[in-house]
């Protein structure tokens, strides 16, 4: 029995993410080869004869195609470490992005670590199946829940980086919405991690190496497992480093060009006469100029500083060589105008050296222990347990503009020039960046048994997460007071600023080195400092179920499962003090985020065998399985799902589900409290030039008259207008349950011989009442397009500058969490494989593709469809190629990863590629090429124990696609594409020696 004990909690480990218990149990035997605990046994068995011997029953565990999801009861990637090894990928969270469940949609990666808020924190690495957001993708370590990891308050999914893959076997991506298995969160799909159980001991060690420099990555691990009489034990620790990757580091992350195209497909940026490329078109520093009088500042200009003398070398016109009469405005030698039409354009030299500096990819130095083991208490009963530690440290840098922009535009004369004009100084400094520690503990204890053929299983779970992140900031009152002083023209008197306590100085505002980012060493420590935050989730989950068969039918016993389960979430985000006093300049400020939520659930799960050995009908099953559950946050409800596997011959089965699921509100989307965010103008104001853009046909009647009536002038361009303060808070009580219907239907074939195998699964997710964040564009741009303007809900949200000073820009905008109307999801899953062997050696052959057909979502009732597919981040196909040739004890594997052509012309003129520049129309950029990257590698025994992998990824160093700067809707540095379909390291070599002893 104590074999009987092991072999169940190994098999039950292996299946659980797949298709449930009782389906499990309860499924027919085929003949077919299993390997369990490392002992390969052959399954031979008729129906009768598994009703006397159970171990034999639940051997049922796949099919000659080991790692594809064709004998499976519903759509299922089973991804092997193996794949891993040969693709030279080290981490959990870049292995799942090659499923194309998640390669259809841009993940949330390490390469989010500069420039980009995101959930869970600088560094976190979280996975959404088909789209729709990871806090919609359930995940599972040993069919159990793996508790939310990460940094601010917005912590809700788990962070891939805390476990080691040296402790994975392989992952279970069951691409179905579950809710009525797994509870809420399960809605589209459920990511289950299956450790390792086996009595193997090594030592291993990896290194990935770019042919260019930074992202050499480092691993070396160490994993133990033990079988003995009554139980095993496994201790795995691993230790993994990956490098900084510099914007300066790659060539295609260089200085942004315009990347314009005239009609005869020639370029048509303006030239450098500087370098004779590409003008520099990156951010900007010196002082934006506004005529007030002066007859040399022409709209638009800016007055820059020839910081290496080439501009006064070359016989340019320095801005005094411009004035002609009084007013005109004239200043300390070295400064430049320009910047106001093609010809000026390029004397603006935007190639600041603290570009090269910013971080692409962050360094990130993980290090974890992975403890795990059964032990047989009696014949019946056994215990096991879990513990798994992470601490993982990311750190980034970045750079930053700050300027006067709390007192506008200033007169010229405040510093230090003479004339009719204002200036807005902006700098560049590079105190911008973040030091992430995250330290995640995760412990499972559990009972199992059995009581004749009826299963039990009691288990808790406690996962415990503290993250710090500190964050360097430009200090709010230390710049108010600076600018305060500037305008009024007076010098600091040793005052001391209310929040930060720290000591006025005088700030050169016009300072040319400071506005290149060198800012004096006494200007840093008035203006600049840090902050530390802290992060705290707790998840306890218990769990207790009973599975077995209920009683017997002609085709088969019917097979129940049935249990209950309690979970308790805390979070507890305590921001830095300069982001809790919104004391950090034009930065996200929040206050502290704390709730707790209780949630309980009963559910029960039933297979009833219709048919069995009938004439197109070999096995005919029914599987439907309900759960109720109550949210402490949001009430009860209850989800119901019913599948079908129809097994016509031994070549044709069709499986289909249908199913409903429920996500009551995250806490972070439910407490989040008060987060400061400062979108630019005219990413949110529709008002923003509208005559101009009404002219162009870009602007609706409507929007056109609501402006109108708000008293926006026609030609408002949001010129000495500060960012939106954009306020993002929790829904709170207001927020109801999302609720989501899943509907699969699939067709599996498999070759007589058994050496090909394809399936092809039609899934459909839609999903009511979806919980998103407002954003500022969403409620400004929804009330202007009103017909109920200004009294739309929506218009009460914001407030508008009332002109002074010719500001009309939007103040302020409280947004936060609400239920949208509806998204949908929709596509079609292939699979192929082919495996045979020969006498010069074994071929397999596996190709997974999904096509996207669609993802739509709608914000509001009214509102417009946005349909996403197509875009880039979202392509419409998605696969990856696997070939594999070995033979004796060596192999070698080529991997093909594919993603489609993609385009984001919808965002811009309804579709067109022209844009104007300087009065001349352009072709611009703002799509992807079809993008394939190939890995090949090897693999062979170097001598008795000791294994070896070597290969190369991206083989023909494909670099990511490159956008236009106007490019509108997708995110991108340089010109390169940030998106996590596209590979940001370039060609590599990788290895992987592993010694087993």
């Amino acid at each position: 029995m104590t074999r009987q004990l092991l072999l169940t909690r190994s098999i039950k480990s292996i299946l659980m993410a797949g298709t449930g218990s009782a389906i499990l149990f309860g499924a027919p035997a085929f003949a077919q080869d299993v390997e369990v605990q490392g002992v390969q046994t052959t399954n031979e068995s008729t129906t009768s004869e598994v009703k006397t011997e159970r171990t034999e029953r639940i051997q049922v565990t796949g099919s000659r195609l080991r790692t594809d999801s064709f004998a499976n009861e519903i759509p299922t990637d089973i991804i092997s470490i193996d794949e891993a090894d040969k693709q030279g990928i080290t981490s959990i969270g870049e292995l799942l992005r090659t499923s194309t469940a998640a390669a259809g949609s841009s993940q949330i990666t390490s390469a989010f670590a500069t420039g980009f808020v995101i959930n869970g924190g600088a560094g976190a690495e979280t996975i959404s199946l088909r789209g729709l957001g990871a806090n919609r993708t359930l995940v599972l370590l040993n069919g159990r829940r793996a508790g939310p990891a990460g940094t601010r308050g917005a912590v809700s999914s788990f962070d891939m980086n805390a476990l080691p893959i040296s402790a994975i076997e392989r992952v279970e991506v069951l691409k179905d919405g579950a809710s009525s298995l797994y509870g809420s969160d399960a809605v589209a799909g459920v990511i289950n991690i299956i450790t390792k159980t086996d009595d193997s001991k090594n030592i291993s060690v990896d290194f990935s190496q770019p042919f260019d420099s930074g992202g050499e990555r480092r691993r070396i691990n160490a994993s133990w497992g033990e079988t003995f009489g009554k139980g095993n034990v496994r201790v795995v620790a691993d230790y993994n480093v990956s490098k900084e990757v510099l914007r300066g580091d790659r060539d295609f992350y260089a200085c942004s060009e315009r990347i314009l195209y005239n009609q005869d497909g020639t370029r048509g940026d303006p030239i450098d006469p500087k370098t004779g490329s590409y003008h520099c078109n990156d951010t900007g520093y010196g002082l934006w100029a506004y005529n007030a009088g002066a007859g040399n500042v022409p709209g638009g200009a800016k007055v820059f500083y020839d910081y290496d003398g080439w501009l006064a070398n070359n016989g340019y016109d320095s801005l005094n060589d411009t004035w002609s009469a009084a007013g005109d405005l004239r200043g300390p030698d070295g400064w430049y105008i320009g910047a106001y039409d093609r010809e000026t354009d390029v004397l603006w030299d935007k190639n600041s050296p603290l570009r090269d500096r910013e971080t692409m990819l962050p360094k990130t130095e993980t290090l974890s222990f992975f403890v795990s083991g059964d032990y047989a208490l009696t014949d019946t009963i056994s215990a096991y347990g879990e513990l798994l530690h992470s601490s993982r440290e990311t750190t980034t840098q970045g750079y930053r503009q700050f300027w006067t922009a709390d007192v506008g535009a200033v007169d010229a004369s405040l510093l230090g020039f003479e004339g009719d004009a204002l200036f807005m100084p902006v700098a560049l400094t590079d105190h911008y960046g973040a030091d992430v520690e995250v330290d995640y503990t995760r412990f499972v204890a559990g009972v199992e048994g059995s009581i004749g053929f009826w299963d039990w299983d009691v288990s808790y779970q406690n996962s415990y997460n503290k993250g710090t992140y500190g964050n360097k900031v430009i200090y709010r009152d230390a710049m108010l007071m600076a600018q305060d002083h500037l305008v009024s023209g007076t010098s600091c008197n040793g005052e001391v600023t209310e929040f930060s306590g720290r000591t006025c100085v005088d700030v050169n505002f016009a300072d040319p080195q400071q506005i290149a980012g060198n800012t004096p060493e006494h200007v840093r420590n008035f203006l600049f400092g840090e902050e530390v935050g802290e992060t705290i989730y707790k998840q306890q989950t218990f769990e207790a179920y009973i599975t077995g068969d209920a009683y017997e039918l002609p085709a088969g016993a019917v097979a129940v499962a049935v249990g209950l389960s309690y979970q308790r979430d805390e979070i507890d985000d305590t921001p830095g003090e300069a982001s809790a006093t919104g004391n950090s300049w034009g930065l996200s400020s929040a206050s502290r985020t704390a709730g707790a939520q209780n949630s309980k659930a009963v559910f029960g799960e039933v297979r009833v065998p219709l048919l069995a050995d009938k004439a197109f009908a070999q096995q005919l099953d029914v599987t439907g399985s309900a759960r109720w559950t109550d949210v402490s946050t949001y009430g009860s409800d209850s989800t119901f799902k019913l599948a079908l596997n129809w097994q016509i011959n031994d070549q044709w089965r069709v499986r289909a589900s249908r199913g409903t699921s429920f996500r009551s509100p995250a806490l972070f989307e439910l407490y989040l409290a008060g987060q400061t965010g400062f979108p630019s103008q005219r990413s949110v104001d529709p008002c923003y030039d509208y005559g101009a853009e009404y002219e162009a046909g870009n602007v609706t009647d409507r929007v056109y008259a609501n402006c109108q009536a708000a008293g926006v002038p026609l030609d408002y361009t949001g010129a000495g207008t500060s960012s939106v303060n954009e306020v993002t808070s929790g829904g709170g009580d207001t927020l109801k349950a999302e609720t989501s219907v899943a509907e699969n239907i699939g067709l599996i074939w498999t070759s007589p011989e058994g050496t090909f195998a394809a399936s092809i699964d039609y899934y459909n997710v839609t999903i009511d009442g979806e919980v998103a964040k407002l954003r500022a564009a969403d409620i400004v741009g929804s009330c202007y397009r009103s017909a109920d303007f200004p009294n739309d809900p929506l218009c009460s949200l914001f407030t508008r500058n009332n002109g002074t000073n010719g500001d009309w820009g939007i103040d302020v905008v409280n947004a936060g969490y609400v239920n949208v109307a509806q998204q949908e999801a929709k596509g079609v899953d292939i699979n192929f494989t082919y495996q045979d062997d020969f006498d010069f050696g074994s071929l397999r052959v596996s190709l997974e593709h999904t096509n996207q057909i669609a993802r739509d979502y709608q914000l509001f009732a009214d509102s417009e469809v946005r349909h996403y597919i197509g875009e880039i981040g979202d392509p419409k196909h998605v696969g990856q190629l696997f070939t594999t040739f070995s033979r004796d004890d060596w192999s070698i594997t080529w991997t093909m990863r594919y993603v489609d052509s993609v385009n984001n012309y919808d965002y811009f003129h309804d579709g067109s590629n022209e844009v104007g520049y300087r009065g001349e129309t352009y072709q611009f950029v703002n799509d992807a090429p079809t993008t394939v990257y190939h890995t090949l590698s090897g693999n062979f025994e170097l001598m008795d124990g000791v294994d070896v992998t070597v290969g190369i990824a991206n083989l023909f160093d494909k670099e990511p696609p490159r956008v236009s700067t106007n490019a509108d809707g997708v995110n991108f540095t340089g010109n390169a594409v940030i998106a996590s379909q596209y590979d940001h390291l370039g060609r590599r070599a990788f290895a992987n020696l592993s010694y087993n002893f």
